[in-house]
């Protein structure tokens, strides 16, 4: 039985990273939101690694910062620790990860989402989406409640249909425990969706206190402050270290003894695991070549002694988890407090999606995080945000907001999941990314905050901040652009000489002085006396402008001719079915796909160059057909 429960502009189901990004945007667009989660207790949750960060992710984390989100904020009050990995390499592949207190993000970000004007949080678990005529109307939940709504945003990470594995061992529940959302993917199916079953696994947490840390290699945080938001500045917390110990030729051997005992390992379960996240049992069949593999102790808070055991993601029973921790040095008398585990779930197929991330054929229906094949906070958060923007823009009849590949690491996110769908859980890399010297988490703010603003979503005291910030950069680019050093220049030969590089034969700026490759941004101050009074990260910015220019530069023209072909823009209706000398296999992808420009389709797997002239070829005869009316863009 039933009962209309009340209406909303906006209702967000589940409340983990996807759903609270998604509920805070809307909301903070001045839509009156709902937000359903399973638990309250549940609310982002940090169900695997208690981090947030790493290549690719950290530029996430800022553009959604930079966008007016809460991820890097959040991470910046509560985390343990923080580390700038990859500075060996170049900025393009720089990132930020930090360590996290996993209830304490818990705790900060239910907070935030409690006190949000206009945001309703309410326990409760989604059953079915109401549908009429293409247009979504509402939700039905367990309790028999009717919220109706215009707007619905999917959130539901690895809930669907849920199922614990660990050995022989398995059961229907959500991830940590919490209750499995198993109606909701009949209803979806009901509605025509397609759904895939994909599954992970996470590592066991240990007691902290059974832990021989005298053997392990102490692995603390930088010095430096860094911080995922510019808003976190001058913020200060305690630090925890994380320890570093391996695996050895016992360890792999008690796996590989045990294999039959894992029915992932026995090809009984047909869900797809993450590629890049394996598990243990994965890690030593596939590189039988290595005596060992890297685990990382992580702390998950101050206030619990449970250890998250990074490098051990693992379905094998319980007895046999125990068996091959305490093979591993200072592991010995290892005790377990959460055996690990692999979940199975249901997820979209994210080729039903539209670069909004609205549901294709259903007005006011959007989805987002895991829902769509996706792994990790930072794409779940990504997304979120995305899908929180758009439905505000659906209830208030704007625009919907999309990114394109070469401004965002959103847009490359979203590009691949819509123009190439995932047989996998997806998961950003830099590599993914065409154009990464221009979308480097240094300059997310500069990339998007404008953006972010003019959406409504950057409030004026973040705003002032990037103003500060973007003056200070253009203020000291200026400087070492006019602060010329001439050869014979008795300070600057010295400095020159101290710093092992060769004297000037010309007179050159301080700028194009700081380009020589044993020169780095922590040289602008010898340089140029006073310029401490910038702060670090604006005087690497500078650095990386002039270090990196002529690359920049080249990077710039070809997004140039990236464009032409993403403004090029394919009429809806198309029948790309009927286009002769296009071969059946593009045509037959292109239908399905339905991309919105020449150069979505051109990333479709299964098209080719080829098939792309042939396309442009019938766009252009049915332009003349139509005297040049229909919108090509630009």
């Amino acid at each position: 039985m039933t009962f209309s429960a009340g209406k909303y502009d906006v209702i967000v189901i589940g409340a983990g990273h996807a759903g609270s990004e998604a509920a805070l945007a809307s909301s903070r667009l001045g839509c009156r939101t709902l937000c359903l989660t399973i638990s309250m207790d549940a609310i982002a949750l940090m169900p695997c690694n208690p981090a947030v960060g790493g290549p690719g992710k950290s530029h996430l984390v800022r553009e959604v910062d930079a966008l007016g989100g809460e991820i890097a904020l959040n991470a910046d009050k509560t985390f343990i620790q923080m580390r700038m990995i990859n500075t060996g390499k170049g900025p393009a592949v720089r990132a930020l990860r930090c360590q996290s207190d996993k209830r304490l993000y818990q705790y900060e970000m239910s907070g935030v989402l409690q006190r949000e004007k206009n945001l309703h949080m309410k326990q409760d678990l989604v059953e079915e989406i109401i549908i009429k005529n293409g247009q979504v109307k509402g939700v039905i939940t367990l309790a028999g409640a009717v919220y109706w709504s215009p707007t619905v945003i999917l959130a539901g990470g690895t809930y669907l249909r849920g199922r614990i594995i660990m050995g022989d061992l398995n059961y229907s529940s959500g991830p940590a425990g919490y209750f499995p959302a198993n109606k909701l993917s009949d209803n979806l199916r009901s509605h025509g969706f397609e759904l895939v079953r994909f599954n992970t696994s996470t590592p066991a947490r240990i007691d902290g206190d059974t832990v021989d840390y005298s053997s392990l290699t102490e692995q603390v945080g930088d010095e430096e402050e860094y911080y995922f938001s510019y808003m976190s500045h001058g913020q200060k917390r305690p630090r925890l270290p994380c320890w570093l110990t391996y695996t050895n030729t016992k360890t792999h051997e008690i796996i590989l003894e045990n294999l039959d005992k894992s029915p992932l390992a026995r090809g009984e379960y047909s869900a797809k695991a993450p590629r890049y996240c394996p598990s243990i049992e994965d890690k030593v069949v596939r590189f039988t070549n290595k005596e060992s593999h890297q685990v990382f102790l992580e702390p998950e808070g101050w206030d619990t002694k449970e250890i998250y055991v990074q490098g051990m993601s693992t379905s094998l029973p319980l007895d046999i988890q125990l068996e091959m921790l305490r093979s591993i040095k200072g592991l010995g008398k290892v005790e377990i407090m959460r055996p690990g585990y692999a979940i199975e779930y249901d997820c979209i197929q994210p080729k039903q999606l539209e670069l909004n991330l609205g549901v294709r054929g259903v007005e006011g229906l959007y989805s987002a995080g895991q829902m769509n094949g996706t792994s990790g906070y930072e794409e779940a958060a990504a997304q979120g945000i995305l899908a929180g923007i758009n439905a505000a823009m659906y209830v208030k009849g704007r625009a919907p907001v999309t990114f394109s590949r070469s401004e965002a690491y959103i847009g490359v996110l979203v590009d691949d999941l819509v123009t190439k769908g995932t047989e996998e859980p997806y998961r950003i890399l830099t590599s993914r990314a065409e154009y990464r010297l221009l979308l480097r988490q240094d300059n997310a703010d500069l990339r998007l905050t404008e953006k972010g603003r003019k959406i409504g979503l950057v409030d004026d005291q973040r705003y002032e901040k990037f103003i500060e910030r973007k003056n200070q950069i253009e203020e000291l680019t200026e400087i070492l652009e006019d602060s010329v050093i001439n050869p014979g220049d008795e300070h600057g030969e010295k400095l020159l000489e101290e710093l092992s590089s060769s004297p000037l034969k010309k007179s050159m700026s301080i700028g194009e002085i700081l380009k020589r490759p044993e020169l780095d941004s922590s040289h602008i101050e010898r340089f140029l006396p006073g310029s401490e009074k910038y702060p670090r990260d604006v005087q690497e910015q500078v650095w990386i402008e002039f270090k990196y220019e002529g690359y920049i530069k080249k990077q710039i023209k070809q997004v140039e001719n990236f464009k032409k072909l993403e403004n090029r823009k394919i009429p809806p209706g198309i029948e790309f079915q009927g286009i002769r000398g296009m071969r059946m296999e593009a045509r037959e992808k292109l239908q399905e796909s339905k991309p919105m420009s020449v150069g979505q389709a051109s990333r479709i797997p299964g098209v080719s160059p080829a098939d792309i002239n042939m396309l442009l070829i019938y766009l252009e005869q049915r332009r003349r057909e139509t005297g040049g009316n229909e919108d090509e863009g630009g």
